[in-house]
C-alpha cells in the first residue's frame, strides 16, 4: 500500500477505481452518508414497483366488467367464423391478468435490486435503472396503450431517473476511468 492509499476513505477509494478495504471480523462497517436525493429515489423506485403491481390488482377487482365487455363485443360480431367461445373468453382474461402480475411482480423486483444497488453508490445500477424506466415507458405506451397504473410508474420512474442525475449527487456515482492506477 502506498502512502496516497493510507487512510483514504471507502468512497476516495471508489473514485480511484479500486475496492473498499474489506471489513475484518468484529469490525463495524463504515457508515455511508447517501445524499438525500438518493434515499428520496430509492424510495421512488419502491413506488414505482408498487404501483405496477397494483395495475393488475385493480385489473383482477375489475375482472368481470372485462369479461362482460368482451363477451358483448363477442355477441354483436357479425361474422360467425370470429365468434370466440365464452369459455375462451374467461381463459383469456385470466391468462392476462396472470401474466401482467408476473411482469409486475419481476419489474418491482428489478426495481428494488438496483435502486438498493444505487442507493450504495454503484454507478451501473443507475444506469441499469435507466434502461428499465425506458423499457416500461415503451412497453406503456405501445403494448399496453397507455394504461393509467403503467402510465403513473412511468412518471414516479422518471422523477426517481432525475433524482439520481442531478449534479448534487454526481460524485456518490463516481465514474471509473478506463485505467486503474
Amino acid at each position: 500500500m502506498s502512502d496516497s492509499e493510507a487512510g483514504e476513505t471507502d468512497d476516495e477509494r471508489r473514485k480511484r477505481g479500486r475496492a473498499p478495504d474489506p471489513i475484518l471480523p468484529g469490525q463495524e462497517p463504515p457508515k455511508r452518508v447517501v445524499p438525500k436525493p438518493v434515499a428520496l429515489s430509492f424510495w421512488l423506485w419502491i413506488a414505482t414497483g408498487l404501483t405496477l403491481i397494483a395495475g393488475p390488482a385493480w385489473l383482477q377487482i375489475g375482472r368481470q366488467q372485462v369479461i362482460d365487455e368482451y363477451s358483448r363485443q363477442n355477441a354483436v360480431q357479425p361474422d360467425p367464423a370470429l365468434k370466440v367461445d365464452p369459455a375462451r373468453i374467461v381463459e383469456g382474461v385470466d391468462v392476462l391478468i396472470r401474466n401482467l402480475f408476473v411482469g409486475a411482480i419481476t419489474f418491482a423486483l428489478l426495481f428494488g435490486l438496483f435502486a438498493y444497488k444505487a442507493r450504495e453508490g454503484t454507478r451501473s445500477a443507475r444506469a441499469v435503472l435507466t434502461g428499465l424506466a425506458i423499457f416500461l415507458a415503451l412497453v406503456g405506451v405501445f403494448l399496453l396503450g397507455g394504461a393509467l397504473f403503467v402510465v403513473i410508474a412511468t412518471l414516479i420512474a422518471a422523477i426517481a431517473l432525475i433524482l439520481m442525475y442531478l449534479p448534487s449527487v454526481a460524485d456518490y456515482f463516481p465514474k471509473v476511468g478506463r485505467e486503474l492506477p
